[in-house]
């Protein structure tokens, strides 16, 4: 052993203190996918409203009104059958023919996937559970394929699936479980208010998402790339 010679006299130096563990708050990613992860290119909706008439939005605003969208995300109805409820919706402003044709626009919009999100979200699951949780159709199986996603999440929690939709608390309680982890140890991330005020009264640690640095913020550390020892 050797004497520090910075110590009281006759204390003899011990082993440096182990660095204290790096803190987490969450123990597993539970994350929504439209508007955090996937995103709709609805320009070419508003160019179809705009030409039969109608302000930017109606459709949208048909479209996903809950008695319209609802059965859709609970998996009741097809997508064709959502477009006729959208076109019966809009027959009386537009025509049959044009409100058919708004129907197939909005429902047929091109979608990509948020490049920066992914890479951060890939990060995160190196680090702990990752699992979707997304009031969707019975095509996200098929339309996580077009993303490239398949491979995204540990699991996928779908609302048209488990044939319940965000906000009811049974959606997080599933997510929870497929992540393995109790809910006030889960990190959920959302753009709408509705469903992180609905993950919060669970005891959840919540993210109301606007753009990437909210969840690199919330994500901490594990947002980081990984340094590969030489």
């Amino acid at each position: 052993m050797e004497l520090d010679p910075d110590a009281d006299p006759g204390r003899v130096a011990g082993p440096a203190p182990s660095p204290a563990p790096t803190y987490r708050a969450f123990d597993a990613v539970l994350c929504d996918l439209d508007n955090v992860i996937r995103f709709y290119d609805t320009a070419p909706l508003a160019a179809l409203e705009r030409a039969a008439g109608l302000p930017e939005g109606t459709t949208t605003d048909i479209a996903y009104a809950p008695e319209i969208d609802l059965p859709l995300l609970l998996g009741r109805i097809t997508p064709d059958a959502w477009v006729e409820s959208i076109a019966a919706g809009l027959t009386e402003r537009v025509g049959a023919e044009r409100a058919h044709e708004l129907g197939r626009a909005l429902a047929d919009a091109p979608f990509r996937a948020d490049e920066e999100v992914v890479v951060l979200l890939r990060r995160a699951r190196a680090h702990v559970p990752l699992v979707l949780v997304t009031n969707a159709t019975l095509q996200l199986e098929a339309d996580l394929a077009l993303l490239g996603l398949t491979d995204l999440a540990d699991a996928v929690v779908s609302s048209a699936v488990e044939q319940v939709a965000k906000p009811d608390p049974a959606i997080y309680r599933i997510a929870a479980e497929r992540a393995g982890v109790p809910m006030e140890r889960c990190l959920f991330v959302d753009d709408r208010q509705e469903n992180v005020d609905a993950a919060a009264a669970l005891g959840m640690a919540t993210v109301l998402y606007r753009e990437p640095e909210d969840l690199r913020r919330a994500l901490g550390p594990c947002a980081e790339k990984a340094v590969v020892a030489p």
